[in-house]
């Protein structure tokens, strides 16, 4: 085989000819942006049994990746027939015998209805993919550390096409061949195990994987990891676990961990689901500066390494989170690989049961770690920030056209959809609910499914109608609030009326079906709880509390059952707050303080209490993770809600409690909690030599060794806050941790730089460098736009707004909202929110971004107003 040149091209979204096409009219006539739906399922009713052979010659630092393919597929009507391939080069293309020109046009390939037929059909043709560092579907690492090299794919949600022809939809589901000639000493890693692994003939420094053929599975679920990876811990009965050969040390004392946790999910889902594993093997590889925590190919998920192999000073929140992400991913081979969904409008059907299902079995695994507390602290927060917002959508999103379904990823699929999951579970029961899940993977294994077919399930198995409910929850965006409204006793012992009232948070209208427990608390610690249905604008509950003592506090969202946001009555948030510490169950005080957290946020409570309670009673807090919330949050509401003055004020009592705390609290994670928020908030010249003396080793945490990642964070903070001896403390972090990893920390680091020339070279690199790793963009833009230095960075706003399309255009599904949140949230004032709504106002905008936008702006918004209110 034979390509003569790497010719890529023209980049920009995938484009495709309309639905006229696929009738034999005249293809090149009509060209539209991205892959319409109605042409996606016209082309899904047209082709069946898909089968790709495919063959990719990988060399070392080349900017592309030769292949040969083979697709056969059955065609149920005449007509012309478009694979879909942007980005690189094809030729050689033969159909059904007959040779033929190769035609790309925007991003696909047209096979002419001449040489088709009715039946079986075949196509063989030879292609080039672009590989590099960013922004491709092929994705190359350098590893600084040794100078080996890794190839990895990456093709959620579209663009498998950008690496071989394909039919680039997730419902027309297909079997993989794969066969990859690579240099002698890499190993690859696919969905299958290799079934042949041989010299190459004539080339003995390179060796050719064959892999076994796999089961159906969407494109964007093919993978393959490429690279010298080595195999570490391997141990019949657990998954394998691949890491770079450079870091084969630090993943032997974290594989055992890792992987008993996936092997126990593994177990425990397969009976859940009364579902066996459905695929030959399951393998983990651990991908540096991979674009997600984890992307879950059948088979074989690829996980971002810096999530498995800590590169800061772990706490035990941290293992279990890293347990949430193996168990996530896990949980897709079953939800989003055996049952797909058919279009990314129905994304959740993967992510928000994954991400709810991953909770759900950790609680199983590990009943004695109060994973439903965490499950709230994790997930609700996000949800609930941004469908508090106007640019929410619904969990089902209208998506027209794949070139948007990027902008589907975040907090709604992510957040709301698990804990909107989570109140249906408490719906129908546990086991209603589990037998529904059971339906529904028997009914759609190995094929695609919509969200009513779920639903339909939770139907038939319960009895139980659900398409109200559904329309709301599912179809409807926003949430309701629901107030405790009154409270009436006319004796201590007995309460006579109790009225809830809910509304929309948007002020769209509308009824939310709640089912909700409430919970009464007493000042001896007692409470009594209550379920209760809210169907409609108002409701009395005196009755259902018949006989329940007149209550201290009510606080209507007990255990989490229910989606909204609740707020405390003034009468219960003033009882709350003068017994928060004293209050014995957990949950109850995580709920309560972010209960608190949410007043604020709505400007019902003034910052400056917030922080004068964190001060008073999380120094005594017993919970690690409750602890760890509220420092954060106090964080924030230092950084951004309250005025510069109040903090400067504030600031010093603030430094005392976390160096305190990081030096003397009873446990070693209370110790790394306190460090954290310690470095975060040090500001004043006492605490910034603190810093340094831990840098310098004259300080230490006891019981606590500083990682790199933590050495770096405290370098970072000393460029931010623009100490005298910032420069000098780079150049010995720098010397003394020359790794790979280490110059992306000094990249990080001195975007922090508060000098607009520096500035400007960053935005520059943001947007021109192509040679620079997207984790190195995004893990920069924070420093780059830090909370302290809004005046600074304002001028490059505007600039990073008009570069929207090319930032949608060119980079991974999550970044968008990196860049909007870091460019947005990094600004504090008036100013700067009537920039971007003015942005909003006359920008040409698509309409995802402008949802995206307005997510992201409502922080914004939120800081100007409480500042306002309580300067």
């Amino acid at each position: 085989m034979h390509i003569d040149g790497l010719r890529f091209l023209k980049s920009g979204l995938l484009t495709v000819i309309l639905l006229a096409c696929l009738y034999g009219t005249d293809c090149l006539a009509q060209i539209a942006e991205g892959i319409p739906r109605e042409m996606a399922r016209q082309r899904a009713l047209r082709i069946s049994d898909v089968r790709y052979g495919l063959r990719y010659t990988l060399t070392p630092h080349a900017a592309g990746a030769a292949g040969h393919e083979e697709v056969s597929f059955h065609l149920a009507t005449t007509g012309d027939v478009l694979l879909d391939f942007r980005e690189g080069q094809a030729e050689h293309l033969v159909v059904n015998g007959s040779g033929l020109e190769v035609k790309v046009d925007s991003g696909h390939i047209i096979l002419p209805a001449s040489v088709l037929r009715v039946g079986e059909n075949t196509v063989s043709l030879d292609f080039a993919a672009p590989v590099a560092p960013a922004g491709k579907a092929l994705t190359r690492f350098e590893d600084k550390d040794d100078g080996s090299e890794y190839i990895y794919t990456l093709f959620v949600p579209m663009d498998a096409s950008m690496a071989f022809p394909c039919f680039d939809q997730p419902d027309i589901k297909a079997k993989f061949h794969l066969e990859i000639s690579a240099p002698d000493g890499w190993t690859v890693v696919s969905n299958t195990s290799p079934v042949k692994n041989l010299a190459e003939a004539g080339e003995p420094s390179r060796r050719r994987t064959e892999f076994a053929e796999t089961r159906p599975i969407s494109t964007y679920l093919f993978a393959f990891a490429a690279g010298p990876f080595r195999k570490v811990h391997d141990t019949p009965g657990l998954p394998g676990l691949y890491v770079r050969q450079s870091k084969v040390q630090r993943a032997e004392a974290e594989a055992a961990e890792v992987q008993q946790i996936t092997a126990d999910g593994m177990k425990y889902l397969a009976d859940y689901f009364a579902q066996p594993f459905s695929f030959p093997k399951y393998d983990q590889v651990l991908i540096p500066g991979f674009a997600y925590g984890g992307m879950e190919h059948a088979g074989s998920t690829f996980l971002r390494e810096e999530s498995i192999l800590f590169r800061t000073a772990p706490t035990h929140s941290d293992r279990l989170n890293r347990d949430v992400l193996l168990l996530h991913e896990l949980t897709h081979q079953w939800f989003g690989d055996l049952v797909t969904m058919r279009w990314f409008d129905d994304l959740w059907l993967k992510e928000g049961f994954a991400q709810y299902m991953a909770y759900y079995a950790l609680d199983a695994l590990k009943p004695e770690e109060h994973i439903w507390k965490r499950f709230y602290q994790a997930i609700k927060p996000a949800a609930y920030a941004i469908d508090s917002t106007q640019g929410t959508t619904p969990i089902y999103q209208d998506i027209p056209n794949l070139k948007d379904a990027k902008s589907a990823y975040g907090a709604i699929v992510y957040s709301k959809a698990p804990g909107v999951i989570k109140q249906l579970g408490f719906v129908l029961g546990s086991d209603k609910f589990r037998a529904g899940l059971r339906l529904y993977l028997k009914q759609h294994a190995y094929g695609n499914a919509e969200w009513s077919d779920l639903v339909g399930a939770f139907e038939r198995v319960s009895g139980k109608p659900l398409q109200a409910w559904a329309d709301v929850y599912i179809k409807r965006r926003g949430m309701p609030q629901v107030d405790v409204e009154r409270v009436y006793c006319d004796h201590p012992d007995r309460m006579e009326s109790l009225v809830l009232r809910q509304h929309d948070v948007l002020s769209e209208g509308g009824i939310w079906p709640v089912t909700t427990q409430l919970l009464l608390g007493y000042a001896n610690g007692r409470v009594e709880r209550l379920q209760v249905r809210l169907e409609s604008e108002t409701a009395d509950f005196g009755r259902e509390a018949h006989g329940a003592a007149c209550p201290e506090y009510v606080f209507a969202n007990d255990q989490d059952y229910a989606y909204g946001r609740f707020l405390l009555d003034e009468n219960s948030r003033k009882a709350v707050m003068e017994n928060l510490g004293r209050i014995p169950d957990v949950f109850e005080r995580t709920l309560l303080w972010g209960s608190l957290w949410d007043s604020v946020r709505e400007a019902d409570l003034d910052p400056r209490s917030y922080l004068d309670l964190w001060l008073r009673d999380i120094p005594g807090e017993a919970d690690d993770s409750l602890t760890e919330s509220v420092v954060n949050h106090a964080v924030t509401a230092l950084h951004h809600y309250v005025s510069p003055a109040f903090r400067a004020e504030f600031v010093g009592k603030a430094e005392v409690l976390a160096y305190d705390q990081m030096l003397h609290a009873a446990s070693k994670d209370k110790r790394i909690i306190w460090f954290r928020g310690f470095r975060n908030v040090a500001e004043t010249e006492t605490a910034r030599g603190h810093l340094k003396d831990m840098l310098t080793g004259k300080l230490v945490v006891p019981g606590v060794e500083l990682r790199q990642l933590d050495r770096w964070n405290m370098v970072a903070a000393l460029i931010r806050l623009n100490d005298p001896e910032a420069g000098a403390f780079l150049v010995a972090e720098q010397k003394r941790d020359p790794s790979g990893e280490g110059q992306k920390y000094a990249y990080v680091a001195q975007a922090a730089n508060p000098e607009s020339k520096s500035k400007q070279q960053y935005f520059d690199d943001y947007l021109h460098k192509a040679s620079l790793p997207e984790d190195w963009v995004e893990q920069s833009l924070g420093e780059f736009n830090s909370w302290n230095q809004a005046e600074l960075t304002a001028p490059w706003l505007k600039p990073a707004l008009d570069a929207l399309p090319q930032v949608k255009r060119e980079r991974k599904i999550f970044f968008m909202l990196a860049w909007l949140n870091a460019f947005i949230g990094g600004q504090q004032s008036a100013q700067a929110q009537q920039q971007v709504h003015d942005f909003l106002n006359t920008a040409a905008l698509d309409k995802d971004l402008k949802l995206k936008i307005l997510q992201v702006v409502d922080e914004l918004d939120r800081t100007v107003k409480i500042r306002n209110k309580y300067q």
